[in-house]
This record gives structure tokens, C-alpha cells and sequence, in this order.
């Protein structure tokens, strides 16, 4: 029998071997959750079946509301919290409502990671089509940060095209919520920035670089200090940047200046170093 794990919204299918969750980039599902330990607890996948062991935790694992000591058998529909992250063991199948990642087993090597970017039917739509809910904004970050994992490791394993498959759905949709002025967390917008500039210097797409140009020119702030980092990596291996764009977002920088603290006006030297390298391709 094969199995899924339903995080957020999202379905992880299970393959044999060990399944670690923790708060390690280590994990197959890394948990940005202060409450989850570096390597909290492990799943057993075989054809018998699942079982879930807390692996001496600091706040333990509780499967159906109840704290677990020692290797537990799970059962379909059974319900584990690590932290304050729900999860929900299924048998699996082959459609599904929910956008399903095959994640990478101890054991193994990286799956071919499936295309991204069809609607999730079952999430539940904001009230408003341009603000999100507090809780909305948090879900989404999470489910982002849980992709970004996955494609991290296609990127470490030179599968570029992978990685941008998984990827360019949730991009897409960060740059879209920026554009119809949604409520997207800095946080989020900083990461998605930051990934596409790394898919930018991996497949060697200016457009990937442009997103990022354009992420921030939405949201009217310099890059971060970690993203102007993977942009001056990608402008070296891109040819085809819209210095256009990317002037245009420089001048509306020059015209907020005066406001800038020493930080701020730092990025903004090393973004008009960005437009001179981009100038000289």
C-alpha cells in the first residue's frame, strides 16, 4: 500500500525508506517552526505499512491528540502534530484535489518532481480578491518554504528544470498577489526573489532575473543584501536583462533616497552596480 502526508496544501507522496521531519534543511520535510526540533521524528515507510517514532524531541509528537512514546503504527486518516504543524496520513491516489510532491527518501536519489501551478480546488478563497487574511498570507508563506525545500535539493543535484517546474507556480502567484496589491509578507516576497534569481543563474533565463527586478520595483524597496547576491551570480551568466525595467526601478529608489537610512542606501550602490554589470552583457 502507498501512502501521502497532507501538509498545508499540499500532498507529499510517501516513498519506502525513512521520512525525517525536523526544523534541518537535513529533513525530507524541514519545518520553519520554533516549537520542532533540528530532527524531531521519523516516519518508517514499508509495504506494511507507516510508523512514526519521536526521536527524544524537546516537545515530542502527538498523533490523534495523544503524546507518543517509542515507534507508533499509523493508520490512514490518522492525524500527527510536531510543534504546532498538523499533518495527515492518507493512502494515496492517483488524482488528487491537491497539488501532490514527491519527496525526496533517505535512501534515494531525487524523483522527477511533477509540474506546479494548477489551481488548488480546496483552499478557501480570501473574502476579498485583493486582501488576504492574516492566516491566508502565513499559510501561503508555509506552503512556499515547504517547495522551496524540495527544489532546493534539485537545485544542489544540478535539476534545474526540475526545480523550475516546481517552482514556477508559487513564483508566479507571489508576483501576481504583488501586482493586484495583496498582502504578501516582505518575508515571502524576499524568498521568492531570492529563488528566482537562483533559477535565473541555474537555467540561464534572463526572464527569471526580470521577476526579480520587478518583485521589488512592486514593492517599491531595494533588494535584499541576500538577494542582490544571487542576482550579481545570475547577471553573470544571463544575457538578456530588461535594463529598462531594471532602470526604471532605480529611479524610483533615487527618488525615495533621502529617506533611506545607511543600510538602505548601501543596497542601493550595490542594485546600481547590478544595472553597470548588466549594462556592460
Amino acid at each position: 500500500m502507498r501512502f501521502r502526508l497532507r501538509y498545508l496544501h499540499h500532498d507529499l507522496e510517501l516513498s519506502e525508506g525513512q521520512f525525517a521531519v525536523g526544523r534541518s534543511a537535513e529533513c525530507q520535510l524541514s519545518l520553519d517552526d520554533p516549537l520542532v526540533s533540528r530532527k524531531h521524528a521519523v516516519l518508517v515507510v514499508s509495504q506494511a505499512g507507516v510508523t512514526v517514532e519521536d526521536l527524544q524531541s524537546r516537545n515530542g509528537v502527538v498523533v490523534n491528540g495523544q503524546r507518543i512514546s517509542g515507534r507508533t503504527p499509523l493508520q490512514p486518516g490518522d492525524k500527527v502534530v510536531i510543534g504546532s504543524q498538523e499533518m495527515t496520513l492518507l493512502r494515496a491516489r492517483d488524482h488528487s484535489l491537491h497539488e501532490t510532491v514527491n519527496v525526496v527518501p533517505t535512501k534515494g536519489t531525487l524523483p522527477k518532481l511533477p509540474a506546479v501551478g494548477e489551481p488548488e480546488t480546496e483552499r478557501p478563497a480570501p473574502s476579498s480578491p485583493r486582501e488576504l487574511s492574516d492566516s491566508s498570507v502565513v499559510r501561503k508563506a508555509a506552503a512556499f518554504k515547504l517547495l522551496a525545500g524540495v527544489a532546493e535539493k534539485a537545485l544542489a543535484m544540478q535539476r534545474a528544470d526540475e526545480a523550475e517546474r516546481l517552482l514556477s507556480g508559487p513564483l508566479q502567484e507571489v508576483v501576481e498577489g504583488c501586482r493586484e496589491g495583496r498582502a504578501i509578507s516582505p518575508t515571502l516576497v524576499d524568498d521568492a526573489a531570492r529563488f528566482g534569481a537562483k533559477l535565473a543563474t541555474a537555467t540561464g533565463k534572463g526572464s527569471w532575473a526580470d521577476y526579480v527586478i520587478e518583485l521589488y520595483f512592486l514593492q517599491a524597496r531595494p533588494c535584499s543584501a541576500a538577494v542582490v547576491d544571487e542576482l550579481n551570480t545570475a547577471f553573470r551568466k544571463v544575457n538578456a536583462i530588461d535594463l529598462v525595467r531594471l532602470r526604471e526601478y532605480l529611479a524610483n529608489l533615487h527618488a525615495k533616497q533621502a529617506s533611506y537610512g545607511p543600510a538602505e542606501r548601501f543596497l542601493l550602490q550595490r542594485i546600481e552596480g547590478l544595472e553597470r554589470l548588466a549594462a556592460l552583457r
